[in-house]
């Protein structure tokens, strides 16, 4: 282990109240925030984190070469979006070397669907590596919908939005609570693969949960067929007697 210590840091769901003590208080005293961002955007994760930052520390913007150009199954993403992390993962490791501190910045908690883990994955072995979990999006989500998601010995499945709506609907057959995450453009299958399994009726639409643009409807109530980045759908359970 050799210099500077990397941090990736949740700052939770989106309301900067629900970040935790101790990431206020890395980010407060980091040399370096790294942050990954969309070219020519001020990065999400940034403007959440904006009033505790390190008036002085250096801001690294880490811009993915595309977010949804690409679909997954498309044989560049691959090649060009590990080309991205191997050189992203050098930025940041110039940095530790020289022995500055770096917090790399995530939305909702590092390890879950984070590309911070890309991160990890690269330079764990060379470098002091502390993870500081952050709220979920779904966390923050089901709360401000005012559903309990599970309860009992519920099982929860939580789904990517890019599955094909007959391995979505597969999988939700059999669940007693779900969450579905990567709406987006998705919107439409998602909606395919609740009904099959008979679960649209219990679906909440959850669109920038925490954050001053919220929206939460039933699915049912929602018109538009595509959804911002920031949106889910939830499938509460405690369908079992309580």
């Amino acid at each position: 282990m050799m210099g500077g210590t990397l941090y990736g840091v949740g700052i939770g769901p989106g309301d900067p109240e629900l970040m935790t003590l101790k990431a206020a208080r890395i980010i407060g005293a980091a040399p370096v925030i790294a942050f990954f961002c969309k070219a020519g955007r001020p990065g999400h994760a940034r403007q959440i984190a904006d009033g505790h930052l390190n008036p002085a520390a250096e801001l690294l913007r880490l811009e993915y070469p595309f977010t949804t150009e690409l679909s997954l199954e498309d044989p560049r993403y691959l090649a060009e979006i590990g080309l991205f992390y191997d050189a992203a993962a050098i930025q940041v490791g110039e940095r530790l070397i020289a022995g500055q501190d770096v917090a790399v910045i995530c939305e909702g908690d590092p390890f879950f669907y984070g590309s911070f883990m890309y991160l990890f994955d690269r330079l764990r072995q060379a470098h002091k590596t502390e993870v500081i979990p952050g709220i979920t999006g779904m966390g923050g989500c089901w709360t401000r919908a005012h559903a309990p998601i599970t309860h009992g010995d519920d099982v929860l499945t939580v789904l990517p939005g890019t599955l094909s709506a007959e391995a979505m609907a597969a999988r939700l057959a059999g669940a007693d609570a779900a969450v579905i995450m990567k709406v987006g453009r998705n919107l439409p299958k998602i909606r395919a693969a609740l009904a099959t399994a008979g679960l649209a009726e219990r679906a909440i639409y959850v669109e920038r949960g925490t954050m001053a643009e919220e929206r939460i409807m039933a699915l049912s109530e929602m018109t538009e067929a595509v959804a911002p980045y920031f949106a889910l759908v939830l499938v509460p359970g405690r369908q079992r007697a309580r």
